[in-house]
């Protein structure tokens, strides 16, 4: 274990998360190797009556790794990933980077859901759900979770799958980080050659809008080999999909789709991008960079209606954030929706706006063009993703999880961290919520 303090070599180096607009002073960080080193630390912080986060791969847009004058648990020591090809699974310690699952799975022609960018720590990734690119054919991350190794609030290491624990196994796959530590993961693999193909179908955005319908359109009845995607970034409308599979018939999906989008207007450029799994899960890694000051905001929706597309269409100021929509359904909707904590399993398409700058200047001005571009988006919305909220607090939770996932959540949580210990995070707040001096005793 290794412990440092303010003034410390490689101190402001550990505290340094994604989001450069945090910037947050731990009185400790503590880098841990082992459970049990987690363990020591958390009753560490609690017996100094010391705040506690929760370090992985530091993308939180809150920055809720770094609690200003806490400790911050550094999981990155635990970092390694073991795959059993025969067996189809991968053990992944609880501070493991995407990319080290992929490039670990990948090495024996497998791979399972893993998000978008390999910088992203699977432990966020999958503690609040975990999309990517697979999910419509394999399931969200959480969903090919076969095991957890968690240490509590009281420093107990628990082994918990379905048999053992099923409340905690049911709340950690969805619930966030609200329960404990985890340290360790075992995951299902899924066979996968890893051939990929980019489909993007640009237009300008003020004339986007019979396209991005017809596309709509079109994503209702897709392969699940296929993810729908749109963004808007600079003036330009994406339409199309990624599709990860036999390329001959992701060629032929993307002719069906051009000859679709030309019946209501044929003046699009077309950039099809054929490349490796591995290449796909890093291409956005240098755009979604740690050196940004960064803001979101982020909606579900279950039905892209036409009104929706006009609303996100609506770009009517000067630096608005980007946009993303990105397709559910297929595998998703197949999990019942009481199986796990991730409850919006009617989503048809994510959305989210971001908006990255550089000067602190800018702060006050980006963040509040990003609201004010989300905000009418938001009667439509069918809930949000926890990974995706912003500065939300307990509106977020609530968007997050339907009533009576969010009922049950709070029981576990009154089962295993009644004093809210782990409460930075999209917190599940105990029925008894305990007064800030309460929380560590």
């Amino acid at each position: 274990m290794q412990k440092l303090e303010p003034g410390d070599d490689g101190y402001d180096d550990a505290r340094r998360v994604w989001n450069a607009m945090v910037d947050r002073r731990p009185r400790y960080v503590i880098a841990c190797a082992s459970a049990e080193e987690v363990a020591d630390a958390i009753r560490f912080a609690r017996a100094n009556d010391l705040e506690i986060g929760v370090r992985c791969g530091g993308h939180s847009i809150v920055g809720h790794a770094v609690p200003d004058g806490g400790v911050m648990i550094d999981l990155r020591p635990l970092g390694s990933v073991e795959v059993d090809a025969a067996a189809r699974r991968a053990r992944v310690q609880g501070g493991a980077l995407l990319g080290a699952l992929d490039r670990a799975a990948q090495a024996h022609g497998l791979a399972t859901t893993a998000g978008n960018v390999s910088h992203t720590g699977v432990g966020g990734l999958a503690l609040g759900g975990g999309m990517g690119w697979l999910a419509r054919q394999r399931g969200l991350t959480c969903d090919n979770v076969v095991s957890f190794e968690v240490v509590t609030a009281d420093g107990e290491i628990l082994r918990v799958d379905r048999d053992s624990h099923p409340d905690l196994f049911w709340a950690l796959r969805g619930g966030g980080g609200n329960f404990g530590v985890v340290t360790e993961f075992e995951l299902a693999l899924h066979p996968e050659p890893g051939d990929v193909l980019s489909v993007e179908y640009l237009y300008p955005v003020a004339s986007g809008a019979e396209a991005m319908r017809r596309w709509r359109d079109e994503s209702a009845a897709a392969d699940r080999r296929a993810t729908y995607n749109a963004t808007i970034s600079d003036g330009t409308l994406s339409l199309g999909f990624v599709w990860v599979g036999d390329p001959v018939d992701g060629e032929a999906a993307a002719a069906a789709l051009a000859t679709s989008l030309a019946e209501v207007d044929d003046g699009f450029e077309r950039v099809i991008v054929p490349m490796t799994y591995l290449e796909l899960q890093t291409r956005e890694d240098d755009d979604e960079a740690h050196e940004w000051r960064r803001y979101w905001k982020g909606h579900y929706f279950s039905d892209l209606t036409d009104e929706v597309i006009d609303a996100v269409l609506a770009r009517d100021g000067d630096e608005l954030p980007n946009v993303s929509l990105q397709a559910y359904g297929g595998a998703i909707a197949d999990v019942a929706p009481g199986e796990t904590a991730f409850s919006r399993r009617d989503t048809a398409f994510e959305f989210v706006c971001a908006s990255k700058w550089v000067d602190a200047f800018d702060d006050e001005r980006r963040i509040a063009g990003a609201r004010r571009y989300a905000a009418p988006l938001e009667r439509f919305a069918s809930g949000a993703y926890v990974n995706a909220l912003a500065d939300e607090g307990a509106a977020g939770v609530r968007r997050a999880y339907a009533p009576e996932h969010l009922a049950r959540l709070t029981a576990v949580k009154d089962a295993y961290d009644p004093a809210n210990v782990f409460h930075l995070n999209q917190n599940i707040v105990p029925s008894a919520e305990p007064s800030l001096s309460d929380r560590q005793a």
